[in-house]
């Protein structure tokens, strides 16, 4: 009986170790689950962070994007903000007094007022007599203290005895001579035209001491001179 004990004896440590080696595996099988779930779980935070690094990357490609076009745009703008300012201070400018200079006398002028006064004479100068009288007879009554007002009425006199206005043009230079001083330098060239103009008047003995006085007053002139002529060709 001793041999069948044994053998019964020998099977169930047989049986006990298989059950423990079964167990080992077992266990180590739930280990290898979990350190494969860990695994998993591991690869699927780096796939996470990947992506979220290249999320971060198109984001901070496109917030370059949007500071380069903002740089852009702010370029844009102060090139616009500048252009408006030169704008703005040339519109200033044309519209600020400016100093000028007729017949040796220096004044400041609106702008409007020398446009009105230029106007005129470009008038004067093209033949238009009948603009140039409105056009200068328009200025003095718009700016009555203008600084152009002896040069204004000498011209407008001129374009007046262009339109064959002697009569206009004669109370015209009048108006001039009485207004602009003794020593201005077309005041000669006034007497010879209100000269002219008595003459043209048939106003022959007031024609004759206006020459005169212009010989008197003035003989160094290129007028008086003229005005010797003159008084020639009415004798």
């Amino acid at each position: 009986m001793a041999p069948a004990r044994a053998g019964l004896f020998d099977d169930d440590e047989a049986r006990k170790a298989i059950l423990d080696l079964r167990a080992k595996v077992s266990q180590n099988e739930q280990q290898l689950k979990q350190q494969t779930d860990q695994i998993q779980s591991l690869q699927n935070s780096v796939l996470d962070l990947s992506n979220q690094n290249e999320q971060l990357r198109a984001d901070l490609a496109k917030l370059r994007g949007q500071d380069e076009q903002m740089l852009r745009d702010m370029a844009d703008l102060q090139r616009a903000m500048r252009d408006l300012q030169a704008s703005l201070n040339d519109r200033m400018r044309k519209l600020e007094p400016q100093p000028v200079t007729v017949d040796g006398k220096t004044f400041t002028v609106d702008p409007e007022e020398k446009a009105a006064f230029e106007d005129a004479m470009n008038s004067l100068r093209g033949g238009d007599f009948d603009r140039a009288v409105v056009s200068l007879n328009s200025l003095l009554k718009r700016f009555p203290n203008t600084g152009y007002g002896d040069a204004a009425r000498y011209w407008l006199g001129n374009a007046q005895y262009g339109q064959r206005d002697y009569k206009g043009s004669l109370a015209t230079f009048k108006a001039f001579l009485a207004a602009a001083a003794p020593d201005h330098p077309r005041a000669a060239e006034a007497m010879l035209a209100v000269a002219n103009c008595q003459a043209e008047l048939k106003d022959i003995k007031g024609a004759k001491r206006t020459l005169e006085d212009l010989i008197k007053r003035y003989p160094q002139t290129e007028a008086a001179h003229a005005a010797k002529e003159r008084l020639v060709a009415l004798k």
